[in-house]
């Protein structure tokens, strides 16, 4: 059975088990991996490190972190203006980090997650094909947001991605490789790409923002399925930022594949609420190899006729390619999720409609 929806990450329930048997039972038998929901600390995307890792590390000061509410702390912001910020200590060369494969904390969270998808899979309720999906953000979607002085990059970013890898590296040797897929989230990039920072450098931006695959990709195993979810970002409201046409992702896209040193499976691009050709003809230049597209395009589906329109447009410049949300669901309520899901079974159906005429 062709699998032709892809889930990108959030889901706003509180465990692992709960995600994978809700979306297991709702829509299992439509993707290739399922994501364990990134509950509880992950739920915020990113503000996870800057709460886990980056807050009262020697090496860093915090400048700036989410107000209480109420009187009471709290480090989950509600918009941009709330997000935490850093810099690196004056004198400091080089941030490292400890604990090799622990410290970032996506591998001990993966190899928690995995026990109980392995489980739940052997009781039927995850179909036996469907690999276990592990969301990642690339260097720049994990740095570039709260350090906002660019001088402090080269300082950070190596450490960092020596502490990626070794996350990566953990998984790999308690993970079978077969059961795996990786997913590289991009969103930084992608809003960066489309001048949503006003303190990242204007020149070298596509360049800068792909550079980080090649230090990180090549790495994963051949037998470890591989994507990237590209993103224009949710907090504060879908999207944060939006791009004329998608001449800027298309091109990431192609050089985020060409870059991987490996085969990549998959690529997710977002798609805004349009049905114009100038913002869907670039994807006639989509050059991802054996990559399955799917098209972040399932969303404002109380339209259908508009959704249709949609589809058909994409169409005319990608005949083939699956669906997805936009972003992951962590800004929806767990009381939303079922109709999300049974959006994505139901664009499927009007996707495959649209292609038998």
């Amino acid at each position: 059975m062709a699998r032709d929806v892809l889930l990108v990450g959030s889901v706003p329930l509180e465990t692992p088990q709960e995600v994978f048997e809700t979306c297991g039972r709702a829509i299992g038998d439509l993707v290739p991996c399922l994501p364990d929901g990134e509950v509880g600390e992950r739920s915020y995307w990113i503000q996870v490190l800057a709460y886990r890792v980056f807050h009262g590390h020697p090496e860093i000061e915090t400048i700036r972190r989410p107000p209480p509410a109420n009187g009471v702390e709290k480090w989950k912001p509600a918009d941009r203006t709330e997000s935490w910020g850093f810099r690196v200590k004056p004198g400091v060369e080089q941030v490292r980090f400890g604990d090799p494969g622990w410290r970032l904390g996506y591998a001990k969270e993966a190899i928690n997650s995995y026990f109980i998808f392995c489980q739940l899979r052997k009781d039927g309720l995850i179909p036996p094909d469907v690999r276990f999906q592990v969301c990642l953000p690339l260097t720049n979607s994990a740095i570039d947001f709260f350090f906002m002085d660019p001088a402090d990059w080269p300082r950070i970013k190596p450490g960092f991605e020596d502490a990626m890898r070794a996350e990566i590296a953990k998984m790999i040797e308690k993970i079978p490789p077969a059961d795996l897929a990786i997913q590289w989230d991009c969103c930084v990039e992608t809003m960066d790409l489309e001048d949503a920072f006003p303190w990242t450098p204007t020149d070298n931006r596509f360049e800068r923002n792909l550079a980080p695959i090649a230090n990180l990709a090549p790495q994963i195993p051949s037998e470890v399925m591989l994507g990237y979810h590209l993103c224009y970002g949710t907090l504060g409201g879908w999207p944060m930022v939006e791009s004329d046409d998608l001449s800027r992702t298309v091109k990431f896209a192609n050089e985020a594949v060409a870059r991987s040193g490996r085969r990549v499976d998959f690529v997710h691009i977002p798609i805004l609420n349009r049905t114009d050709d100038r913002y869907f003809a670039p994807l006639r230049e989509l050059q991802a190899g054996a990559a399955r597209i799917y098209l972040g395009i399932v969303h404002n589906m109380e339209d259908e006729r508009a959704f249709r329109a949609r589809l058909a447009v994409a169409r005319k410049y990608l005949p083939d390619f699956g669906l997805a949300a936009p972003c992951g669901f962590g800004r929806h309520t767990a009381a939303e999720l079922p109709a999300l899901l049974r959006e994505h079974r139901r664009a499927l159906e009007m996707l495959r409609e649209l292609a038998t005429r």
